[in-house]
């Protein structure tokens, strides 16, 4: 009989020493993006990006469909704007949307593909893809050579001039200018091309040689982003350079990443002061990415402080029922702040339910976030995050048939999911394309003799250094079991620590057909510590029901779950339920298990549920509001 123990957070526990021999460089976050792992900040480390391989799943699926759109995507038109502004001949046509001529944030979509794009080369050496990668990074280095300042973008420098003297006037310049810094540092660490990190070293020096002209109150306000829909949004500038600096050991590199970190916001956050209140979500969520990655390099406890309370805010107070945030602004100053983007009162999210909330960069970052904090802590609260988001934000993001994304994900009612078309090119296609581009991540950590199993996909992990592959099938959430099968080389001793998440009512745990004894406690671990054999096979067996969520602020507004997934009534109308939540789960049942679908009777109506991720051209909403009580 296997030793069977419980982790949770209550339980203090010690892990070994991370492998001396672990090459940082195939070290990946859960967002594939280069992360340096210590001990002294790693509790857990994520596989890397080619050691993790989906297996045939619906996850899969939607990770092919994105695929296909990026084989779709012509290089010379992506190259367009940026031969344009280099002085160089394109005869191609120009890109719409916001990548089209005279938009300030065109060449951002061209860092999203190249980080994308480098991901899946990286995974499956794909031949179209890693023959156009190779091709653009050749065409942005001679755009970059014509430019002859280390400077690189799709528009010109003067639109840096006018954000140095009037604070905005110009649309983001660093945001997109950042985007493709770390497309081409991906390329660089996913694909081993040393062309890219050069270009990255020019574009940081270009930086530099900004900055370094600038004095001290003329940045202050320059990176002072507190008003509605800053267009001095400076993206995760923060966060490139240090990760940058993790690659080049330049002190140069950590310092001027250091100039992107601004204490006006950082300090109240390190002093748990709940200021989100009216911020440009996703412009400020990025920065905190980017204390994380200073935190992991200097370990100043100030910027370890101030992400988890960062955290503990958002998911506590700000997120809605999916872990994704932003929508109103309490102060509306602008068309967009009236109805998205911004994050209200603490708290206070019943009022704030128009059809442009949960937008999918803030989705992307807020999962990245969840990620990094899992590998400091090991904390279960964060896996139980990422699951969530994972099932009920990010893969309801994407159109099941046709691969297309929505901007926003609304969740009242009746609304419906306001697909992109693929040629809008606005940030939230170039966030799907790399979100749906690492489906991979966020699955399996290590250290050097335990395993964590964090989601149920089926996939195969590849622990080369243990000499062990582990591979899994299962259907969550339409079904409750998963079978794992291990291949080892020969007899190894060590932990398989499987994720209880806080939706699991039970679980049984059965090692090579025997059932385990053990006491389940949700939002926790079991862990299987034994010498593990050849072809051992251990498999899992999920309990979970119906169950409701309330907001925050309004106790009969509420939402229903299945396990893990967030269902979503088909109705073209507003949802008013004339019942109390005892009986409304009472009188839902199933209705198509192959499709996912339940049936509620309420009043004399009949509602088909089925998850949120599942609903495409169909009206719906996910939150109801409970009148008769």
């Amino acid at each position: 009989m296997p030793f069977i123990r419980i982790l949770n957070t209550k339980r203090k526990y010690v892990l070994k020493k991370i492998l001396l021999f672990l090459s940082i460089s195939a070290s990946l976050n859960l967002f594939g993006q280069p992360a340096t792992f210590d001990e002294s900040v790693a509790k857990v480390i994520p596989f890397s990006n080619k050691a993790v391989k989906l297996t045939q799943s619906w996850v899969k699926d939607r990770e092919g469909l994105n695929i296909d759109y990026l084989k779709s995507l012509d290089p010379d038109r992506l190259l367009h704007n940026f031969r344009i502004n280099a002085g160089l001949p394109s005869s191609a046509k120009p890109l719409e949307g916001w990548e089209a001529p005279g938009i300030g944030l065109r060449g951002h979509f061209v860092g999203h593909y190249l980080s994308a794009v480098s991901s899946v080369v990286e995974q499956y050496n794909e031949p179209l893809l890693a023959s156009r990668l190779k091709y653009m990074t050749d065409e942005l280095e001679k755009c970059q050579q014509a430019l002859r300042n280390g400077y690189l973008s799709a528009f010109p420098e003067k639109d840096f001039d006018v954000l140095e003297k009037k604070f905005g006037s110009v649309w983001a310049p660093y945001y997109t200018y950042h985007k493709i810094m770390q497309g081409l540092l991906d390329v660089y660490q996913r694909t081993g091309s040393k062309k890219a990190y050069q270009m990255v070293l020019n574009m940081a020096g270009y930086v530099d040689k900004r900055m370094s002209r600038l004095d001290s109150a003329t940045i202050e306000k320059m990176l002072y982003t507190t008003e509605a829909n800053p267009q001095n949004e400076v993206g995760a500038m923060n966060e490139v350079l240090y990760n940058l600096y993790k690659v080049s050991k330049d002190p140069k590199h950590l310092a001027l990443g250091k100039l992107f970190d601004r204490d006006w916001f950082l300090n109240p956050l390190s002093q748990n002061k709940d200021i989100l209140s009216g911020l440009h979500s996703n412009t400020h969520l990025v920065l905190v990415n980017g204390f994380a990655q200073r935190y992991s390099i200097t370990r100043e406890d100030k910027y370890f402080t101030a992400v988890t309370n960062f955290w503990d805010m958002l998911i506590g107070n700000h997120a809605y029922v999916n872990g994704s945030s932003s929508g109103p602004r309490p102060n509306v100053t602008t068309p967009t702040s009236l109805t998205s983007e911004h994050w209200g009162n603490s708290g206070v999210l019943s009022n704030t339910l128009t059809k442009e909330i949960a937008e999918s960069c803030v989705s992307h970052n807020t999962q990245k976030l969840s990620s990094t904090l899992f590998t400091w802590t090991g904390n279960p609260k964060y896996a139980d995050a990422y699951m969530n988001t994972f099932y009920n934000s990010i893969m309801a993001l994407q159109s099941a048939r046709s691969g297309r994304c929505v901007y926003h994900l609304p969740l009242s009612s009746p609304r419906k999911k306001s697909f992109l078309k693929e040629t809008d090119f606005r940030c939230c296609n170039g966030t799907t394309i790399e979100a749906f581009s690492l489906l991979n991540s966020g699955i399996y950590f290590h250290n050097d003799a335990s395993l964590w199993i964090n989601m149920y996909i089926p996939s195969k992990v590849d622990w080369a250094s243990m000499g062990v592959q582990l591979e899994q099938h299962g259907n969550l959430p339409a079904d409750s079991v998963v079978d794992f099968q291990l291949s080892v080389k020969k007899k190894t001793k060590f932990s398989l620590n499987f994720f209880i998440p806080e939706w699991a009512t039970n679980a049984d745990i059965y090692v090579n057909g025997i059932k385990q004894g053990q006491t389940i406690q949700p939002s926790s671990y079991i862990s299987l510590n034994r010498q593990w054999q050849h072809n051992d096979q251990v498999k899992i067996v999920f309990h979970y029901k119906l169950y409701l969520k309330s907001m925050p602020d309004d106790k009969n507004v509420i939402s229903v779950f299945y396990g893990p997934t967030l269902l979503a009534f088909e109705s073209s109308s507003e949802l008013i339920l004339r019942s109390n939540k005892e009986k409304i789960l009472q009188h839902i049942a199933p209705d198509n298990i192959n499709e996912r679908t339940f049936k509620l009777s309420d009043n004399g109506k009949i509602y088909l549920l089925r998850p949120l991720f599942d609903i495409d051209e169909q009206s719906y909403g996910v939150y109801a509001t409970i009148r008769d009580y």
